[in-house]
């Protein structure tokens, strides 16, 4: 696997610092020779974290200003009809939600490594690795 496909949580990580998996988000998301990529999905999950969750409209620039990035690198990845449909099948098996599934579903596709800061839907379950795993 050449690939990284980060979820919104490594993106959002990256830029909070009181997160736990910070510095290793960070370190990423840097220059560090390894192909990262994500999900279209991601963009409306940052952008939702930053309104309504940490409650700074001004960061919605910088955090999609990351994803454009990782779309120049790996790229953004449509959530296709197939992709979804593949997605609502795992989210069935795992007891988790539709959007993670997504990404668990677009990481098989492209025998790509998921990277997720979700310890109990995702890491718990051997769906994805922590940010410092990936590294």
């Amino acid at each position: 696997m050449n690939t990284l496909l980060l979820d919104s949580s490594v993106v959002l990580a990256a830029f909070d610092q009181g997160d736990r998996h910070h510095e290793e988000a960070r370190a990423l998301l840097g220059d560090n020779g390894v192909t990262l990529a994500t999900l279209d999905l991601a963009r409306y999950e940052v952008a939702n974290v930053a309104i309504c969750g940490w409650k700074a409209p001004e960061a919605v620039s910088t955090l999609l200003g990351a994803l454009e990035q990782i779309g120049g690198d790996g790229g953004v990845l449509p959530s296709t009809a197939s992709l979804l449909a593949r997605a609502a099948e795992v989210a069935e098996l795992h007891g988790i939600s539709v959007y993670d599934a997504a990404y668990v579903a677009a990481a098989a596709d492209g025998d790509r490594r998921l990277v997720s800061c979700d310890a109990r839907d995702l890491v718990s379950k051997g769906l994805a690795v922590t940010p410092g795993a990936a590294a």
